[in-house]
């Protein structure tokens, strides 16, 4: 909120992270009015023929599918805390092409890397957020020991989680999330 002749205003101040926000909210509840089928056919990607259109859409559009309310509120305190910051300090332009890559990148490993399973949810999208704002300040030949730190806990954590906790996460999605956080927050931060 903001002050404007002594009366309080809300104030839209990450349209990007907002709309995404509005997007997947949307997105859950065609799946549940839909029993799941809209999900599938929209915002979860697997193994399908790449002659179908929407396969390539789903590349995309998997971010913003969940499983559940617990699973999209999971994802968004993240997004919604962090994405705001990101937002001012990169611009609504280029944190769209964050969710993005996130998103074409988690899509296109896993289709090629787990053809039995199937992924939905913006947690790859949440990982590159937190890794993101970890390195928001560094500067050229430094590197932040706040990124080395939510590196190892958050990948770490991940990579433990694949390897010895079967609890049907997509660690995998996570790993790649936080590490396109990485190299993209190291690439805008030096043109930033």
């Amino acid at each position: 909120m903001s002050r404007n002749d002594g009366r309080w205003k809300i104030v839209f101040n990450a349209p990007t992270v907002i709309i995404f926000g509005i997007i997947c909210v949307i997105a859950l509840i065609l799946g549940i009015i839909t029993g799941g089928t809209m999900t599938q056919k929209l915002f979860m990607t697997y193994r399908a023929p790449l002659s179908d259109p929407l396969t390539w859409v789903r590349f995309f559009t998997h971010v913003c599918g969940h499983s559940s309310w617990e699973h999209l509120l999971g994802n968004m305190s993240y997004i919604l805390l962090l994405g705001p910051m990101l937002e001012e300090k990169y611009g609504s332009r280029l944190l769209l092409i964050v969710i993005a890559i996130t998103a074409l990148v988690t899509g296109v490993l896993n289709f090629i890397l787990f053809p039995d399973a199937a992924l939905l949810g913006a947690s790859g999208v949440a990982f590159a957020f937190i890794i993101l704002s970890s390195i928001t300040g560094f500067n050229s030949k430094e590197i932040p020991l706040t990124f080395i730190l939510v590196a190892v806990i958050y990948l770490g954590q991940q990579v433990y989680s694949g390897l010895f906790v079967s609890d049907n996460i997509a660690n995998f999605a996570h790993i790649i999330g936080g590490l396109v956080g990485a190299c993209l927050g190291f690439f805008l931060n030096r043109r930033y």
